[in-house]
């Protein structure tokens, strides 16, 4: 798998929304939290630390390094 493509465009608070929603809930993370200055809260298992990111940008950076995680334990088929 190579490298991720560059974007366009920074993410936006909606697209973060999104994503920290559908990591939620298929259980890749156990919580995010969007906190009024912007930043989130995040936590990857209900007994782990709270970790800090900084803005939309980390969420969907998040978000593609546990795809890219899932992607690349899985058995290539082809």
């Amino acid at each position: 798998m190579g490298p991720r493509p560059n974007r366009c465009s920074k993410p936006t608070a909606a697209e973060a929304d999104a994503w920290a929603e559908v990591l939620v809930r298929c259980g890749l993370l156990h919580a995010a939290v969007r906190v009024p200055n912007g930043q989130w809260l995040i936590q990857h298992r209900a007994d782990s630390p709270v970790h800090v990111l900084t803005g939309p940008a980390d969420i969907v950076e998040l978000a593609a390094t546990i795809q890219h995680r899932i992607r690349s334990a899985r058995p290539r088929t082809r």
